[in-house]
């Protein structure tokens, strides 16, 4: 019976990565994987050669699965995505979960995590945090509406560059402009900035720049 390694990979920078993860990287076989192409960058990277990538993204899950769990069978897997750890609103829960239920040994192999680094960085209390996963595309101010419940603890959500704006007015209707909130992007990469402030002020920065790139963590917290 082989081992599911869940193995965590760079957010951006290319050297955050663990000697334990490149040494997994090296020992199997298989490596299922978000985009094939972006995992071969950070192989050739590492001069990790002749693996093969299973490829593993949200629409093939439930045919791939079954396949890994018979080639699990037999010997070790390593599971990654496009950056960070995967499961984290990212491709893994089902294949995880799969294994679980056959009694497949899962190994996590820490390592960056795009939340928890923005969540330290942000200035906002870390003593305890939600985190949403990406923002919802359809209901906006109620789901914002519902967090009021919540106090005492810093949401952390994922968004897209062109819904940014968006979604910090909509924040702005229902919280008001004195809530703080930091917008981290591009972490770990070249451009990386945390935009902190109030609601209002982080939202005129955003406004003001007409234009918005880069993958983004929103952070705020009511009390």
């Amino acid at each position: 019976m082989g081992k599911l390694y869940v193995v965590a990979t760079p957010i951006g920078n290319l050297k955050d990565i663990t000697i334990r993860a490149l040494e997994v990287l090296r020992e199997v076989n298989f490596i299922a994987c978000e985009d094939t192409r972006r995992t071969l960058v950070l192989l050739n990277h590492y001069e990790i050669k002749d693996k093969k990538l299973i490829s593993y993204y949200e629409p093939k899950e439930s045919v791939q699965v079954p396949k890994i769990i018979k080639l699990l069978e037999r010997e070790d897997v390593a599971l990654v995505s496009d950056a960070g750890t995967p499961s984290i609103s990212d491709p893994g829960y089902r294949l995880i979960k799969a294994c679980v239920e056959k009694s497949i040994q899962v190994e996590v192999i820490p390592g960056p995590s795009a939340v928890l680094t923005a969540i330290v960085g942000s200035g906002l209390a870390t003593d305890r945090f939600t985190f949403l996963g990406f923002l919802p595309r359809k209901g906006l101010e109620s789901f914002f509406e519902s967090l009021k419940a919540c106090m005492d603890t810093t949401f952390v959500a994922f968004e897209s560059p062109n819904r940014l704006v968006k979604s910090l007015q909509t924040m702005e209707k229902v919280y008001g402009g004195e809530v703080p909130v930091c917008v981290a992007r591009e972490l770990t990469k070249i451009h990386e900035e945390y935009v902190r402030g109030k609601l209002s002020e982080v939202l005129k920065n955003f406004v003001d720049r007409g234009e918005t790139k880069g993958e983004l963590v929103i952070l705020w917290r009511l009390a």
